[in-house]
């Protein structure tokens, strides 16, 4: 498992509405490139477009306020991750849809947060699409060495 470093950092904020207000610029930037639906081209992928508008719906599905914070304060650097990575990703197959491919993007900011990046393929069409994007919860020294949380415990 390889770990793109980014080069920028979380956004800052305290509260929802500063961190989505920043995203929202960042994502509005995006959406005035393309004509119908925004999407970033993937280094990894060959070039290819990765829609975002799922993450949105994904997003705003969450009930918990401080969950959808923690989500979008890597925002930028998950859009930098998709745009300039060319690490291989963790692939699986989705359990619940059998025509559709898991892809998880691992990435650390400037400030050395470890956060995730998922997209979902499908299969028939070959779209992809930016479902979700999660911090760690254990630090990224831990992933580096192959030792989780049970590891420290001696389990």
């Amino acid at each position: 498992m390889q770990i793109y470093k980014t080069k920028t950092k979380r956004i800052s904020g305290s509260d929802f509405r500063e961190v989505n207000r920043k995203a929202v610029y960042i994502y509005g930037k995006i959406k005035k490139k393309s004509k119908r639906r925004p999407y970033v081209r993937s280094a990894y992928f060959k070039k290819e477009k990765i829609f975002l508008e799922l993450f949105w719906k994904h997003l705003y599905g969450k009930e918990n306020w401080r969950d959808r914070m923690r989500r979008l304060k890597y925002f930028e650097a998950a859009i930098e991750l998709i745009q300039k990575s060319r690490f291989k990703p963790l692939t699986k197959e989705n359990p619940n849809k059998p025509r559709e491919t898991l892809h998880r993007f691992y990435g650390l900011t400037a400030d050395s947060e470890l956060f995730f990046v998922q997209i979902k393929e499908n299969a028939k069409n070959r779209q992809k699409f930016m479902i979700s994007i999660f911090p760690s919860e254990y630090p990224p020294e831990d992933i580096k060495t192959k030792k989780g949380p049970s590891a420290k415990r001696g389990v």
